[in-house]
């Protein structure tokens, strides 16, 4: 790994090290473009990783101070990683691509109150290249020719109840988990912890893929435990340089030549309202007032079945299941959009302190001593952007690392509240069918993991943040770089929309290095 002085103004700084900063950071290495890449968090070790869920949601989760209002949990509004690797550490690895006429959402559901609809500022056609490539890369199974995981009983179940219902729609998912060895590592050995890091590496992520491959460059530095905490510019209204905390505290100035920012849709917008100058007084890039709006996060409601027999449902891969009848727009359903249904198998203390919090003593226990027979999904739908839907920053508190404590607003649309009734009912009657003793379908009750919008793509720059390839209408060479630019979110796992948007706008930096426009 290359190590490049802080006052070398020829590097591009990538703020985040998960699925956009640690994809960009290696497709720029690759191209034999220097880059410093800051992540605030620390770089697990090998024998760091285990499998318990509770140690490593320790050593993952980001636990710095955070405040949510509306529906969104106080005191922990968002779940996502502070470590080498970002969210793709915790994530399950399921990668459906979004469909075409969720680039067209306004164009497809028409003016829809109090939310802020637009079309994508790029066809489907223009982004199919970059899916294509985004699956290779991280060994989407049943793409390319690549073998898909096979069911675990939890899968077994939701298929069987979903054939009964009718749904036809209905497989293991493309999932970016290796079911044979691929890129140097091993196949999924179906353990069951997808989201404690994956301890054989046989998940996609980016401190398993993208940071090494750009590590075995002579252009990528890679710096943990350093907190981007402003990002400066010149008078000319450049980015020339961020300020970052190192992990004694201790502040450091890197110059540089552009700055790309993916710091996951919080810290991405308190990064850019905290980098407030007097040319930029709401923000920088902000002149359009739609940092920190769009806020999106996709509705995630658990469902669990105690099944007539064993079921085992923390045996196997996590999302390797999927029923994806729903996920068209029909009106005619009561709401536009859709939604999927998922496995996902809930340990005990997920289901006792989360899913089931309203569950207690001998109820709580007569429930958790069938664990077994528990079959469980997850279902997601379409989230509407909002423009009361944001992040801001607390005027006066302050948090571990003296940075403005960022406030996350989240108030679920009506159209939202329709789909998640259709979708909970439809879920429990999948149960039903195969004879359940008890369902649970309790409301929303998990911090958001999917955070989107707050940065988003558009040719307007009134009312958007960035252009079609996520550089801000601003500031030219700054650009963001994480499911902040997602103007509409679909119903799918944005992952994969995500990888496919960066190594689109890493190719696009490339050219404008190359013609000197940066």
């Amino acid at each position: 790994m290359a190590e490049f002085d802080l006052t070398d103004d020829s590097v591009v700084v990538v703020i985040g090290s998960g699925a956009g900063g640690g994809t960009l950071s290696n497709e720029l290495a690759q191209r034999g473009i220097k880059v410093v890449c800051l992540e605030a968090g620390k770089r697990l070790k090998p024998n760091d990783i285990v499998n318990d869920e509770a140690v490593m949601s320790e050593r993952l989760t980001w636990f710095d101070r955070r405040k949510g209002t509306g529906i969104a949990n106080a005191q922990f509004p968002v779940w996502t990683c502070k470590t080498v690797g970002g969210t793709t550490m915790h994530w399950t690895a399921s990668c459906p691509r979004m469909q075409a006429h969720e680039f067209r959402a306004k164009s497809t559901y028409g003016m829809i109150d109090n939310t802020n609809l637009v079309d994508w500022p790029l066809e489907p056609l223009e982004i199919a290249p970059y899916y294509e490539r985004a699956e290779y890369k991280m060994g989407v199974t049943g793409t390319h020719g690549i073998e898909r995981l096979p069911g675990n009983n939890n899968y077994k179940v939701l298929e069987a109840g979903a054939r009964a219902l009718g749904y036809q729609q209905i497989d293991t998912n493309n999932v970016a988990i290796n079911s044979r060895p691929r890129d140097g590592r091993p196949s999924c050995l179906q353990l069951g912890f997808c989201t404690s890091g994956c301890v054989v590496q046989a998940k996609w992520s980016t401190l398993y893929t993208e940071i090494r491959s750009a590590e075995a460059t002579k252009y990528f530095e890679l710096r943990p435990e350093s907190m981007a905490v402003r990002i400066n510019h010149t008078g000319q209204g450049r980015v020339n340089s961020v300020d970052y905390r190192d992990a004694s505290g201790q502040i450091h100035t890197q110059k540089a030549r552009l700055v790309c920012v993916a710091g996951n849709a919080v810290e991405t917008t308190r990064l850019l309202l905290n980098s407030h100058s007097p040319e930029f007084p709401n923000g920088l890039a902000n002149s359009s007032d739609q940092v920190g709006r769009n806020y999106m996060r996709h509705f995630a409601l658990p469902i669990i079945g105690l099944m007539p027999g064993p079921v085992n449902m923390h045996r196997g891969t996590h999302q390797a299941g999927i029923i994806k009848d729903e996920r068209h727009h029909d009106p005619n359903r009561g709401f536009s959009g859709g939604f999927l249904f998922l496995t996902v198998p809930f340990t005990p203390e997920i289901i006792g302190k989360i899913v089931l919090r309203d569950k207690w003593g001998d109820e709580l226990a007569q429930i958790m001593s069938r664990y077994d027979h528990m079959a469980a999904m997850l279902v997601h739908g379409e989230d509407l952007p909002q423009a009361t839907n944001r992040i801001t920053l607390h005027p006066s508190e302050k948090d571990e690392n003296g940075l403005p404590v960022p406030l996350i607003h989240y108030q679920d649309h009506p159209n939202t509240q329709r789909m998640k009734n259709y979708a909970r009912d439809k879920g429990v009657a999948i149960y039903r069918a195969l004879g359940a003793h008890q369902v649970f379908a309790p409301e929303d009750v998990f911090p958001a993991t999917h955070n989107m919008g707050v940065a988003r793509i558009g040719r307007n720059p009134a009312d958007s943040v960035c252009n079609p390839w996520g550089q801000t209408h601003d500031v030219a060479n700054l650009f963001i770089s994480d499911g902040s630019l997602l103007p509409t979110v679909g119903c799918e796992n944005p992952t994969l929309t995500i990888v496919a948007l960066i190594l689109r706008q890493a190719d696009y930096i490339d050219q404008l290095l190359k013609k000197g426009v940066l």
